[in-house]
């Protein structure tokens, strides 16, 4: 259960999301947003959701906006009442302030203000996008530094019904199986499959077809492996 308390402002599609991933963790979260049909929505989903303009300094203050451990700003199109909004928290001395941008230029002139995290859902979107048309094989994946990543990976058709170990890939490709996801039958008889973690496997773990990679390494090593045995 986490103790931590989070103020999400803007209830659109992604502060939404944001808000609801941090409650089920066990976060206490206020969420705030001008629009009351979107925060009856979501008064069920979160501990606080308070229908009040964010760019009125003295309506954020009566929200106790200082006791939360951080305020994720996820307004979205109206970039004007973000920066009124983040103008505003920095005022007050709100601690730790994340912006959401929408290209370089925004992110250029919000660091100007002093804020420096950042949440871009349209820039990653785009390059995961892009990514898995380039690579079908990848499903997702996280950058890492130093061109680094996990990567979860369809396992290319010439590796099933190999194993681990027929695979080297540590000495071959030089990436570590982190763990596989697999499809199992469903326990009540149906067709229908629930897919798990089978943990850290050994080198006798045979490869199949509904398997999914857990892959750590270079970009260029992954995409390596998946070309090789394509």
């Amino acid at each position: 259960m986490s103790n931590e308390r989070f103020a999400i402002i803007g209830a659109g599609h992604f502060g939404s999301s944001i808000a609801t991933a941090l409650s089920e963790r066990g976060a206490e979260v206020l969420v705030i947003d001008s629009d009351i049909k979107v925060i009856q929505d979501l008064s069920e989903e979160v501990a606080y959701a308070v229908c009040i303009d964010a760019t009125n300094k003295r309506a954020l203050l009566a929200e106790n906006i200082l006791d939360f451990d951080a305020v994720v700003v996820a307004i979205g199109e109206d970039f004007v009442k973000r920066l009124l909004c983040t103008a505003n928290l920095l005022d007050i001395g709100v601690k730790r302030i994340i912006c959401r941008t929408m290209g370089n230029s925004q992110k250029t002139i919000l660091e100007k203000m002093g804020i420096n995290e950042f949440l871009s859902p349209e820039d990653e979107v785009g390059t995961l996008f892009a990514e898995k048309l380039l690579n079908p094989n990848i499903l997702s994946y996280l950058q890492l530094a130093d061109d680094y990543k996990i990567a979860e990976v369809i396992p290319p058709a010439k590796t099933i019904g190999l194993t681990i170990a027929d695979l080297n890939l540590r000495d071959v490709y030089r990436l570590s199986l982190i763990t596989i996801r697999r499809s199992f039958p469903d326990d009540l008889g149906s067709d229908e499959t629930t897919t798990h973690i089978i943990g850290v496997p050994d080198t006798s773990t045979d490869i199949q077809e509904k398997d999914c990679f857990v892959l750590f390494g270079r970009t260029a090593d992954i995409e390596n492996f998946i070309k090789k045995n394509q």
